[in-house]
């Protein structure tokens, strides 16, 4: 789970946490913010490790205080969308940003036609040129929707931004040759060293193997770095747990070519309640896009967590000040049915990510399936009721005068035709609009059985929904 891996790295930042503490004292708001910016971090459990480990106890607290330093972060976009598993590493990035640092968010156009063997038992299915570019756009885009929710909502104005900056790491190596780049780069890098890491030597071990496209991932990733420090200044990379390899290669390249210090930050891992990591290998992703997953089903993700975890995901995935996230959880205790915690971290978490609207439709969808609010219902778009029951058929009907409620059944297919449907009817089976209608001979009444905005929501027994637009003469 994320706590246990929060708890297993609270020994990498100690000594600079304590360096923190003294110099926040003594200096102004934005350098004191910078100053504390490790220490807050690691707190709220968004950091787990660093590397190289002395160093960054030592050195990265003064190197933050000195002025602002380039984070990057890297995304392969082996999909089209991002999902919850990221968007940590996003607000790691975010954090950094609010501290008035420069963030670049590296899309790998490149290296994810290559594939990352981190944590996979064998290899990725090869992704075409145009699908990764396809990927990259969507990606980017949600990308700076967050960024941009994040400036709106949740970004106090007394502090100055960093810059944001999307780069994608095919524009790098594009016009590279392969004998002139493993000339330059290759001849960096160990083979030994690279032969120990986990990832490899996982691999390794397995039926499949590693193949040899695979094993260069860790060279291209350590040349990204190498690249983002040469042209943009940049020091510190974010990267999950299970990327620490990659991290280390980076450094050791850096370190070898030109002798500068620069170091990894790790951020934990999201997993399920079973302990699965959650993203595209273990299929149970929750998207950030919304053709993916709309805002109702990610505030549903966050809403539903466990109890035992609630604490922690306000901490890594909300900006509330701890002192807030403290109280919540006072409220939380006194009267747990109220779930005052789990709202606010499911309210936070998807305006991050859909903003104010997106987190309006959540619960206009929260009221119209759980409360049976039919003013919620006749203030949903057609896209929210066809995201909110996803697998409910959607009709354009023309309607005509006298059409009646088993009209209505029969024209979806919700009933069996003859004696049946129309018994089924009488009995109490159809529901419209959340009313109950035994009547079949009943005409469907506007505002009624028709709600203003022309829909009617059609339930037949306990799961069967039919969302009906209805189009007049």
């Amino acid at each position: 789970m994320v706590a246990s891996m929060v708890r297993c790295g609270r020994r990498v930042l100690l000594r600079g946490t304590a360096v923190s503490l003294l110099w926040r004292s003594e200096l102004h708001s934005s350098a004191s913010a910078r100053s504390g910016l490790l220490l807050g971090l690691h707190t709220r459990g968004v950091l787990s490790g660093s590397f190289p480990e002395d160093a960054a106890q030592d050195r990265l607290p003064s190197l933050l205080l000195s002025g602002a330093q380039t984070v990057y972060c890297g995304f392969d976009p082996t999909a089209d969308s991002l999902h919850v598993g990221n968007l940590l590493a996003l607000i790691g990035l975010l954090h950094f940003r609010s501290a008035g640092h420069h963030v670049i968010a590296v899309l790998g156009g490149a290296t994810a036609q290559i594939g990352d063997p981190s944590g996979r038992t064998g290899e990725r299915e090869r992704v075409s040129a145009d699908t990764v570019e396809k990927n990259t756009v969507s990606i980017r885009d949600s990308i700076h929707r967050i960024f941009t929710n994040h400036e709106m909502h949740f970004h106090h104005s007394s502090r100055s931004l960093g810059t944001m900056t999307v780069l994608n790491n095919l524009s790098w190596y594009r016009n590279r040759d392969v004998v002139g780049f493993l000339s330059e780069a290759g001849r960096h890098l160990r083979m030994g060293t690279m032969l120990s890491r986990h990832s490899v030597q996982s691999r390794l071990k397995s039926a499949e193997g590693l193949s040899l496209t695979e094993f260069t991932y860790q060279l291209f990733q350590a040349y990204d770095f190498h690249h983002l420090n040469q042209v943009y200044g940049c020091r510190i990379q974010l990267g999950g747990t299970d990327q620490l390899g990659n991290l280390m290669s980076g450094h050791d390249f850096i370190h070898k070519v030109s002798g500068e210090e620069v170091y990894g930050l790790t951020i934990p891992l999201v997993t399920s309640s079973v302990g699965d990591k959650l993203g595209k290998t273990a299929g149970n992703a929750v998207w950030l896009n919304r053709d993916r997953t709309s805002p109702f089903e990610l505030y549903q993700f966050f809403l539903r967590q466990p109890d035992s975890v609630v604490e922690l995901y306000l901490k890594l995935f909300t900006f509330l000040p701890l002192a807030e996230v403290e109280r919540l959880m006072e409220q939380q205790r006194e009267d747990p049915s109220k779930r005052v915690a789990h709202k606010r971290l499911a309210a936070e978490a998807t305006k991050l990510v859909h903003g104010k609207e997106g987190l309006a439709s959540a619960k206009r969808c929260t009221n119209a399936l759980f409360h049976s609010s039919v003013q919620a219902l006749e203030e949903m778009s057609d896209e929210e009721l066809q995201e909110l029951f996803i697998e409910a058929p959607f009709h354009e009907l023309l309607l005509e005068p006298g059409t009646t409620v088993i009209d209505a059944c029969r024209m979806v297919n919700a009933i069996p035709e003859g004696r049946r449907g129309y018994q089924m009817v009488s009995d109490g089976a159809v529901w419209i609009n959340h009313k109950q209608e035994e009547n079949p001979e009943q005409v469907m009444i506007p505002k009624l059985h028709i709600l203003s905005n022309g829909l009617s929501l059609l339930r037949v027994g306990k799961k069967n929904f039919y969302i009906i637009k209805w189009l007049s003469l």
